[in-house]
C-alpha cells in the first residue's frame, strides 16, 4: 500500500516550503527611505537591530502579541526601530509594514501551487501550518494566487490561535479543524526538523 494511499490530510508549512522571501530585509529598508527622501540606512546595522529586537519580542510578546492583545501594526513596529526621529521613523515603517503585507517581497515556488491543487484532486484535505500573522491568511496567501479553496482547505495560523511551531499543540489544532480524520492519516510537510518534522510526529502518528 503507498503512503498516500493511506492518508487522508496533507497539512503544509509556508515559508521555506511553498514560499521565500526575495533578497533582504535592508533592500526594504533602502526602498522605503528612497521613497521617503532619505538615504539607505546601514543594511548590517537594520539586519542585527531587527533581529535582535524580533526575538526579544517573540519571548516577550510571542504569536504577534496575541495573548496581550497587541495590534499587528505594534508587534512590527517595536520590531523595526532604527536612528530616525519619530516622524520619518513612521514614514519609514508604514511603506515596509505595507510592503510586508502584500506580495512584493515573497516569491511562490514555482511547484507549490501545482501540488496543492494536485493532492486536494486527488480527494486530500489541505491544511497550512505557519507561524505567521493574520496577514498571511487574509492578504499574502491570496495575492500569491494560494487561495483557500483552490489550493488549501483550512489554515492554522499562530497569529490567530495563540500557539506557535513547534508547539505540538499547533497540530493538535490542525487535527481538529480538518474533523473526522485520524492522526496516523495526516501528513505534514515543512523544511524544519524542530518546528515542523519532530512536533507532527509527535501528534500525527506513523
Amino acid at each position: 500500500m503507498s503512503i498516500l494511499s493511506r492518508l487522508r490530510c496533507i497539512t503544509v508549512d509556508v515559508t521555506g516550503t511553498l514560499i521565500a522571501y526575495k533578497g533582504e530585509l535592508g533592500d526594504y529598508y533602502c526602498m522605503a527611505a528612497k521613497s521617503a527622501g532619505l538615504p539607505c540606512p546601514d543594511y548590517k546595522r537594520v539586519h542585527e537591530g531587527f533581529k535582535l529586537a524580533y526575538k526579544d519580542m517573540a519571548k516577550k510578546y510571542p504569536c504577534f502579541g496575541f495573548a496581550a492583545k497587541m495590534p499587528n501594526v505594534v508587534w512590527w513596529k517595536t520590531c523595526a526601530g532604527y536612528d530616525y526621529d519619530e516622524e520619518t521613523f513612521e514614514k519609514v515603517f508604514r511603506r515596509i509594514y505595507a510592503s510586508f503585507g502584500s506580495s512584493a517581497p515573497y516569491a511562490i515556488f514555482p511547484d507549490s501551487q501545482p501540488f496543492l491543487r494536485w493532492l486536494r484532486e486527488e480527494g486530500l484535505k489541505v491544511g497550512i501550518i505557519s507561524n505567521a500573522e493574520y496577514r498571511y491568511k487574509d492578504v499574502i496567501l491570496p495575492a500569491l494566487n494560494l487561495n483557500q479553496g483552490s489550493e488549501w482547505d483550512f489554515g492554522v495560523f499562530s497569529g490567530l490561535e495563540g500557539v506557535e511551531k513547534p508547539d505540538p499543540r499547533i497540530y493538535e489544532i490542525a487535527l481538529e479543524r480538518v474533523g473526522n480524520i485520524a492522526p496516523e492519516e495526516v501528513l505534514h510537510i515543512g523544511d524544519s526538523m524542530r518546528k515542523d518534522y519532530v512536533p507532527a510526529k509527535s501528534v500525527m502518528h506513523d
